[in-house]
C-alpha cells in the first residue's frame, strides 16, 4: 500500500472521458464471501448524485460479473498505464467462467481487508460502494434514438445500471 497515496475525492482531477472511453479500467466486484471478478468496462461515467462522489457502471445481465455485481456491495475501478491494454483487452475478451483471469493476465491482486479488490499494477484505484441498482435502466420505449439500442442490443440484452459510491481514491505516488 505505500506505492499509493489517498487523494481526497473533491481534489482528485482527471478527464473522465479519456479515462474510461479511451484508457479503459478494470470493475472488479466483489462478493460477500471474498471472491471477485474483473471485467475491462469503456462506458461509464464519474460525477456528483445524492449529495455524493459517484460513479455509473453498466454490465450486461450475461456477464459473470454481473452476478458479482448483484450479491456484493464492494467493488473497485482501476486505471492502468498504456502498457497494460492487452491485459485490459485480455479481461474484456475472456470470462471468468471459463479462465482465472487473474492469473492469466498476472495481475497482483491487493484487498486491504475491505473487499474492494485492486491491482499492485494500477496508476488510480476507486474504491466504491453500491448504492444502486436499475436492471430496466436501459428500454427501447424509453429510447429517443431508437437507431442505438437496434445498434447495441440486436439480443434485448439490455445493461444493468448500477450507481457506486466514490469511497476512496488511492493514487500512484
Amino acid at each position: 500500500m505505500s506505492e499509493f497515496r489517498k487523494v481526497p475525492v473533491s481534489d482528485f482531477e482527471c478527464a473522465p472521458i479519456r479515462m474510461i472511453a479511451k484508457d479503459w479500467l478494470l470493475f472488479t466486484a466483489s462478493k460477500p464471501d471474498g471472491t471477485f471478478n474483473p471485467m475491462t468496462v469503456s462506458w461509464g461515467g464519474i460525477g456528483e448524485l445524492w449529495g455524493k462522489n459517484v460513479v455509473f457502471i453498466f454490465v450486461r445481465p450475461q456477464r459473470y460479473t454481473h452476478e458479482f455485481t448483484e450479491q456484493g456491495d464492494t467493488a473497485t475501478l482501476t486505471w492502468f498505464d498504456e502498457s497494460y491494454r492487452e491485459t485490459l483487452a485480455f479481461c474484456g475478451a475472456k470470462s471468468g467462467r471459463d479462465v482465472d483471469k487473474v492469473a492469466e493476465s498476472g495481475l497482483t491482486p491487493v484487498d486491504d481487508g475491505d473487499n474492494a479488490v485492486y491491482y499492485s499494477e494500477a496508476k488510480v484505484v476507486f474504491k466504491l460502494k453500491k448504492l444502486y441498482a436499475n436492471k430496466t435502466a436501459f428500454r427501447p420505449e424509453n429510447a429517443v434514438d431508437p437507431e442505438l439500442f437496434d445498434f447495441h442490443y440486436k439480443n434485448e440484452d439490455y445493461h444493468t445500471m448500477y450507481v457506486y459510491e466514490i469511497l476512496e481514491i488511492l493514487d500512484r505516488e
